[in-house]
């Protein structure tokens, strides 16, 4: 009977070597090694490294399925603001995808496709944002046709590489400053209703984080 906890510990271990070494420079040796099993157990629960390489995956589109289901719960600021907390965990736990992106779409097209899907949701996810907030009061109107598209396009670049672009600088990365980086797109854009908003709910909360 197969071991469900060895098998999260499979995982978990080629998560932290991926993201510390890149998916191609991880040998299976490396992930028992890190597991505290032999090669042969560690292929009792996924038979080679690509089976591995679909198991985290699979669970990594589970976890951002997560993150996207808490999509506006309401339509306020501090709503946006959890949200992005939620993808700064993610993307801080599963930084190797962001460094594999084009090993991923050579050697496994079908999670590269997969994923595509899941990251045009969040964009669209982060368009209607926009607009929810407008219609709240929240956020300045659109000042022409396609501004909002390339405004969410750059929230979603912000969130998405934002931690590996301090990674490659040899900066840190913590959770405030990832936050700060977001909002910084978006405060200059708030209404007098949404900066009194963000001044009483977010920057207290971005200070203490």
């Amino acid at each position: 009977m197969e071991n469900p906890g060895t098998k999260q510990r499979i995982i978990e271990a080629a998560i932290s070597l991926f993201n510390t070494n890149g998916i191609a420079n991880v040998r299976l040796t490396q992930i028992s090694d890190e597991v505290g099993i032999s090669v042969g157990n560690l292929a009792y629960h996924y038979k080679n490294k690509e089976a591995i390489v679909e198991a985290v995956y699979a669970q990594l589109i589970e976890e951002f399925a997560e993150v996207l289901s808490e999509y506006l719960t309401d339509s306020s600021l501090l709503d946006f603001d959890k949200q992005i907390s939620s993808y700064y965990s993610f993307f801080k736990h599963n930084r190797f995808y962001l460094f594999n992106i084009f090993e991923i779409e050579r050697s496994y097209p079908t999670i590269h496709s997969r994923w595509q899907r899941y990251i045009s949701k969040m964009i669209v996810q982060l368009r209607k944002r926009l607009d929810y907030l407008v219609d709240s009061g929240s956020l300045e109107k659109e000042k022409a046709d396609g501004d909002f598209d390339l405004f969410a396009q750059s929230i979603w670049i912000t969130i998405t590489f934002w931690i590996p672009q301090q990674v490659i600088r040899g900066k840190t990365h913590r959770h405030e400053m990832y936050r700060k980086a977001v909002w910084a797109l978006i405060v200059p854009q708030l209404t007098s209703k949404g900066k009194e908003e963000y001044d009483l709910l977010i920057r207290p909360l971005i200070g203490q984080s």
